[in-house]
């Protein structure tokens, strides 16, 4: 029988859902997921805006779900759709004034819901974590621009 302790696929797998309940639970006074909040930073972070299938490749989900997701933080009146200037066929996701100030407050709670569950790394460890998994990650996290381009 294989030791399931040193999987790698594993133990991502497991970190993720334990740092991801502890999010949820953190965002949870802000009616925000880890899904919603992280389409709300996206929007928030892309200015001008970011098209939905940008949103699906950063996110690595399907395009479906996105729509699902951004339908609920419009319902919130967190985002809007906004036609392209450059391109009259995607609309963009952009994050309202009240998105914003959303986020800000659901950044320092989903911070908080991270560290509940990295607080026994020390701050250099946890540092390395990131590091190492973004470059796990190979860098699709943040390559998106305004505007919804993805960039190389």
């Amino acid at each position: 029988m294989s030791d399931l302790r040193n999987d790698v696929g594993f133990l991502l797998t497991r970190a993720s859902g334990l740092v991801v309940r502890a999010t949820n639970a953190a965002l949870s006074d802000l009616g925000l997921r880890v899904r919603q909040y992280s389409v709300l930073a996206l929007a928030d972070d892309s200015g001008e805006g970011i098209a939905q299938r940008d949103l699906a490749e950063e996110l690595g989900l399907d395009p479906s779900q996105v729509v699902a997701l951004v339908d609920e933080l419009a319902a919130a009146g967190l985002v809007e759709r906004r036609p392209s200037p450059t391109d009259r066929r995607p609309r963009l996701v952009v994050a309202t004034p009240q998105g914003t100030q959303v986020r800000r407050r659901a950044a320092s709670s989903a911070e908080g819901g991270v560290q509940r569950q990295m607080g026994d790394l020390s701050g250099e460890e946890q540092a390395t974590l990131r590091g190492l998994l973004q470059r796990v990650v190979g860098g699709s996290v943040g390559r998106c621009r305004a505007g919804g381009e993805l960039t190389e």
